[in-house]
């Protein structure tokens, strides 16, 4: 994977190495941490872009993120690609957790899924629900859900 920060420069660590020396970085800092992953994703003919962020939120003093974005060529239904985008937040938070829990770091997975059905999003709700917590990691979805609507939404 290739994580890069918001201002386009390249992490060349591997991603939890990278995580592990921001957290250190925070803290020392005196800053109390929580993490959010998110995936959104944008069609454009049959190409489809991935963009997966990690968000660092320092309580009440902003934040920032690295990212990951991938294009890949396929033609998928909103359901299997609402899954896709979960599936990418959540391999993603199992490659950090060791890191996570070593700095007792708060987790939340953030789906680009609504939570009204009016939305076509909406098909897979309960899959992605199901997914994240099965995984046993703490879940958010629109409106709560800003790594993914938000952050991810910006750099796919």
């Amino acid at each position: 994977m290739n994580w890069r920060k918001l201002d386009g420069s390249r992490i060349l660590l591997p991603i939890n190495e990278a995580v592990e020396l921001s957290i250190q970085k925070e803290l020392e800092a005196g800053y109390k941490l929580r993490i959010c992953i998110g995936t959104d994703s944008q069609v454009r003919g049959k190409n489809i872009t991935f963009a997966t962020v990690i968000v660092f939120l320092r309580e009440g003093k902003g934040g920032y993120m690295f990212i990951n974005s991938e294009t890949i060529i396929s033609e998928m239904k909103i359901r299997e690609r609402m899954i896709t985008e979960v599936s990418k937040s959540v391999t993603t938070a199992y490659d950090l957790s060791e890191t996570l829990t070593k700095y007792d770091i708060p987790l939340e997975i953030h789906a680009d899924i609504n939570t009204d059905t009016t939305f076509k999003s909406s098909v897979a709700l309960k899959e992605a629900m199901g997914y994240i917590m099965g995984m046993g990691y703490e879940f958010k979805a629109k409106p709560h859900a800003f790594a993914s609507s938000s952050c991810a939404d910006k750099v796919v």
